[in-house]
């Protein structure tokens, strides 16, 4: 079927406006989309309808930009070609980009398969415009409460889309989250969990806090055995007898090897294979067992899926490694609400040796009004390592509330500075940084994108939407 000059009128400004953003150093990632939709408004639905093995959506609170871009690498090694927002702008409009950025000039799309990564407010309208063949739900922390307001309202939006689901789509379940493992209950589709097994890594007490201790289907409070990390854990209700699911898929004999990844063993009823993944950090590994969970459902060869996850690298601030000089390294990492950031700083406090510090708050739109979070997130841990902290630097925004926050966290106020312009905390900051160290930088949504603006004219990352 020939596309509609309107149609084709919304893909061309499109694509000039992504050439005209790239070209004076800008992703480009939202205002394509938002223009050609103001042209065809139907633009996304019909491109995406012409996807050949349909789209896989992931949405949840922490881990879909790094569980998306792994089902990416999987199914990239596995033969397939993609249409991806890969650039991370998760919302209507970014994702509308990304169509009109894989589409040809006529109107045309020859990816096999969409990997859309999607912010859970966003689901309901975009699952009306993209029938996904699989959705993914990583998890539910609080985040962003000034835009989506008490954990409860994000659960309601994601659970009423996927009621209204095709009955031919599955959705993959994290199970060790009662909140995300809730929404399997009602659903009339497939559906598949994951879930961690291994109790190598963990508690039996609580020691961080959890979004909820209440089952979703009674009110009751949950019982647990085991805690990963916040909610997630092994759980039951003795009240209305709701329990974590019998994963599908699940991950044995856990390795942490600090910075330099992890080693596990990945599980189903037919296979065992052992993954070694270079991305640190135990959030990580939940990561990788969506992924599985997904190539595993849509029966992609165990050996795709090896070589995806072993080949896969960080980038865009997830526990992304750079070279900063010889013998000098540097990780940036994303941080949001109060779980996100405990798992970042555990990773950074498991890992020994000499290290600098710098953490950039802002409030602007993208990163959430409300920073009231900095007080709930354990910048406690770090005392552990205080005496191998090399220096504290604050930044962004909202860099003083960060030094603030430090102090009464115990940290040592002569070792924290606060530098307001990022681009000048990062410069100085990488220049302080000796052979033998580690910097860790720390950014907020928006303190990353200028943060790998930065980095980029330094020649230490790539242009983000290029990754």
């Amino acid at each position: 079927m020939f596309p509609s000059p309107r149609l084709l009128t919304a893909l061309w400004v499109g694509k000039v406006a992504i050439s005209i953003n790239r070209h004076i150093g800008h992703g480009g990632t939202s205002l394509p989309g938002m223009v050609g939709r103001k042209i065809a408004p139907q633009v996304l639905s019909t491109l995406a309808s012409q996807l050949k093995k349909g789209a896989i959506v992931v949405t949840g609170t922490n881990g879909k930009t790094t569980t998306s871009k792994m089902i990416a690498a999987i199914m990239e090694k596995g033969g397939l070609t993609l249409t991806h927002n890969r650039a991370g702008a998760n919302l209507i409009s970014g994702i509308t980009t990304a169509f009109i950025h894989s589409a040809s000039a006529g109107g045309q799309l020859k990816s096999d398969l969409g990997i859309i990564e999607v912010d859970e407010a966003t689901v309901p309208p975009l699952t009306k415009e993209v029938k996904p063949r699989v959705l993914v739900v990583t998890n539910f922390f609080r985040d962003q409460l000034d835009r989506f307001g008490e954990l409860d309202k994000t659960v309601d939006l994601v659970n009423g889309a996927i009621q209204k689901l095709p009955p031919q789509s599955t959705i993959i379940l994290n199970a060790d989250d009662p909140l995300v493992a809730s929404l399997g209950a009602k659903y009339t589709g497939r559906v598949i969990y994951y879930g961690i097994e291994s109790r190598s890594y963990g508690n039996r007490e609580m020691t961080q806090s959890a979004e909820t201790r209440f089952c979703r289907l009674c009110g009751h409070s949950l019982d647990y055995d085991w805690y990963f990390f916040g909610q997630l854990g092994h759980y039951r209700c003795h009240h209305c007898g709701f329990q974590r699911p019998r994963p599908h898929i699940t991950i044995g004999d856990i390795s942490l090897k600090g910075e330099d990844g992890s080693s596990f063993y990945v599980e189903t009823q037919e296979n065992r294979w052992l993954i070694n993944l270079s991305t640190p950090g135990f959030y990580n590994i939940y990561n990788a067992l969506a992924a599985v969970a997904v190539a595993w459902h849509t029966k992609v060869a165990d050996q795709a899926i090896r070589l995806g996850l072993e080949g896969y690298k960080t980038n865009f601030g997830r526990m992304e490694r750079l070279e900063i000089g010889e013998g000098r390294k540097a990780f940036l990492a994303l941080i949001k609400n109060p779980t996100g950031c405990d798992e970042v700083i555990r990773t950074i406090t498991q890992n020994e040796g000499p290290k600098r510090l710098l953490i950039m708050i802002q409030d602007n739109a993208a990163d959430g009004r409300d920073i009231s979070w900095l007080w709930d997130a354990d910048f406690e841990s770090l005392e552990k390592v205080a005496s191998q902290l090399q220096s504290l630097t604050t930044s962004g925004l909202r860099g003083e509330d960060m030094a603030l926050r430090l102090t009464y966290a115990g940290l040592p106020v002569q070792q924290i500075e606060h530098k307001a312009n990022i681009d000048e905390a990062i410069r100085s900051t990488i220049k302080a940084t000796k052979t033998g160290e580690t910097l860790y930088i720390l950014p907020t949504y928006t303190a990353l994108l200028a943060a790998k603006t930065t980095l980029t004219r330094l020649g230490y990352s790539s242009k983000y939407w290029e990754e």
